[in-house]
């Protein structure tokens, strides 16, 4: 009995060695690959969950199927006008062909020297191509958004400076033709680049405080550009308003002009017709009027007889 319960032990233990042997499991993130005595045997397994292979004689390769990061070294690139600039270059890729990915790369490690050959030279092909201002500006908005301008003008060193170069492709359109170089060519690798991007365009040490000073120079220059453009509308703005201003008092003035003479005529009117109803009245009323004007409360008037106001006073008696 008791060699029975041993045999069945060991039987087990054999049992499961046998099965995990036998068996093996991907998750979302993993693909994998059969190998029996270092050869690849059918083709890639990229489904999630239980695989089964021949116990002992085979065993599994697995690679990522997520999307992996490549990161080059700054390189110095002369480009087509004969500056010299250092390109720093990011990509994304993913494996997609396991079994073509080992029988040429093997590993993630050498698939990244891969890369940096492959993207490396097409980068230094491509920004040989074409001019400094095209791997910098990605469009002419600075151009379009800046007052017209003459082809040259004088700098604050009095030298002649020419106007902003307009670009024809840009820094994204470059970067879109060294990712289809590139993917062209891992392709053959089992690999399929996703995109690549321009993180940074430095200049060589010699030259980069001189063309930082150009720029400062050129940004300068345009901002004084829209300075004086907004210093002519403004003086404009201020003439139509002066202009405008001048219209409103002179309507203003002959309104009220107008307004006065029609009060004056309707005065008079009224005056004339009280006049017409009682003259003495009247008489008497504005000689009053004009007393009240001229004498005040200590003058001491000495009046003839022979006055109009004291025979008036004479008359109302």
């Amino acid at each position: 009995m008791k060699y029975l319960s041993s045999g069945l032990v060991l039987a087990v233990v054999i049992l499961y060695i046998v099965l995990s042997s036998s068996t093996y499991v991907l998750t979302e993130a993993e693909q994998a690959i059969v190998l029996q005595f270092g050869k690849p045997v059918g083709s890639s397994k990229t489904d999630a969950g239980l695989h089964f292979k021949v116990p002992f004689i085979q065993e599994v390769k697995k690679f990522e199927k997520r999307i992996l990061e490549w990161d080059g070294d700054p390189n110095q690139i002369p480009t087509k006008d004969k500056k010299y600039i250092q390109v720093d270059i990011t990509a994304r890729w993913r494996i997609v062909d396991a079994l073509k990915f080992y029988q040429t790369v093997r590993n993630v490690n050498v698939a990244l020297n891969r890369l940096d050959d492959v993207i490396d030279g097409a980068t230094r092909n491509r920004v040989a191509s074409y001019n400094l201002v095209e791997t910098v500006r990605n469009s002419n908005q600075i151009l379009e958004e800046s007052p017209e301008e003459e082809d040259e003008q004088m700098d604050e060193q009095g030298n002649r400076s020419k106007k902003l170069e307009r670009i024809t492709d840009g820094r994204e359109h470059l970067a879109q033709e060294i990712f289809e170089n590139s993917r062209e060519t891992v392709n053959q690798f089992g690999i399929e680049l996703i995109d690549i991007k321009i993180k940074r365009v430095n200049y060589e040490e010699s030259v980069r405080e001189k063309v930082y000073e150009r720029m400062v120079s050129e940004r300068t220059r345009i901002a004084e550009q829209f300075r004086s453009v907004g210093q002519g509308l403004r003086a404009e703005i201020l003439g139509k308003m002066e202009k405008d201003l001048k219209e409103i008092e002179s309507k203003a003035y002959k309104d009220s002009q107008e307004i006065k003479g029609m009060a004056d005529a309707e005065a008079a009117r009224i005056y004339a017709n009280a006049y017409n109803k009682a003259p003495k009245f009247y008489t008497f009323l504005k000689s009053l009027e004009t007393i009240e004007k001229v004498v005040k409360k200590e003058t001491i008037l000495f009046l003839s007889t022979q006055t109009p106001f004291l025979k008036l006073l004479k008359d109302t008696k």
